[in-house]
């Protein structure tokens, strides 16, 4: 008897054991959640004022680069060197002007517009787009068109804005004799993958870890925010972006959303 009454007591100690472990890794587990949505909160209100502050300084900034110009055009020819500064004080103010659209584009508030989406028809437009500015970088376009469409459920303008930062990334890292770059679309497992691959420069291996950290650039004159901003629109489609590079020989970028629809193979094309 003594015997079954101990084996109730053990069993209710090893039960009581247990429960106070589950109890206290769902209590570490809230504390951990709470934690971290005070952080979102943090970054939500940080996130706010920060796109407030560009907005107000975009608002003066647009206001004196259209003074500048009609200043420019009020001034006699023979005022060279005064026009020439002039020039350089337009074009720092233009650059200005491109960092505060990046960041708002980055530090904003995306709300997705989502509607079916034919991804090829996507990736065509783009090339149709890009092709005369990757011309005059002597790089050569070319894409892997699906036989098939391919639809997907995205923000067709989100979507264009990250895969054309990835195409003007991969022009930048082209060395000064040009090269190519393949845009393909391929599906496995309930998601479509939209790569951008070029032959340029590579990235060096310490570089890889950073390469979508804000601010973060090896180029001279880059904003470091294209590759944040195409990582950002993944994330929020569902989705992410990564990268696979090798020095002296090329990168490839990738992007991976949830997708509707079926890809059979790949035809590859020369884009115009």
């Amino acid at each position: 008897m003594s015997l079954f009454f101990g084996g109730i007591l053990v069993g209710l100690l090893i039960g009581l054991a247990v429960t106070a472990s589950v109890a206290r890794a769902w209590s570490k587990r809230y504390v951990t959640l709470q934690q971290r949505a005070r952080q979102a909160e943090r970054l939500a209100e940080l996130g706010t004022l920060t796109g407030g502050l560009a907005h107000e300084i975009k608002n003066p900034l647009s206001t004196i680069q259209l003074n500048l110009q009609l200043l420019r055009e009020d001034l006699p020819e023979r005022t060279g060197r005064l026009v020439n500064r002039l020039e350089t004080v337009q074009k720092e103010a233009s650059r200005l002007r491109e960092y505060l659209d990046d960041f708002m584009r980055f530090a904003g508030r995306i709300e997705l517009s989502r509607a079916p989406v034919d991804l090829q028809e996507l990736m065509e437009e783009l090339v149709d787009f890009y092709t005369p500015q990757a011309q005059l970088q002597r790089v050569e376009l070319r894409i892997a068109k699906p036989p098939q469409p391919t639809v997907a459920n995205l923000d067709e303008r989100l979507v264009k804005q990250a895969v054309l930062n990835l195409m003007i990334n991969a022009t930048q890292a082209m060395p000064d004799k040009g090269g190519e770059i393949i845009l393909s679309l391929r599906q496995d497992a309930g998601h479509v993958f939209i790569d951008v691959t070029d032959t340029g420069r590579g990235i060096a291996p310490e570089a890889l870890a950073r390469i979508f950290d804000a601010y973060y650039t090896t180029k001279k004159g880059g904003t470091g925010l294209g590759l944040a901003i195409s990582k950002r629109i993944a994330e929020e489609h569902g989705g992410r972006i990564t990268v696979a590079s090798e020095q002296g020989k090329g990168s490839i970028f990738t992007l991976e959303f949830p997708v509707v629809g079926t890809v059979e193979g790949a035809k590859m094309t020369k884009s115009e």
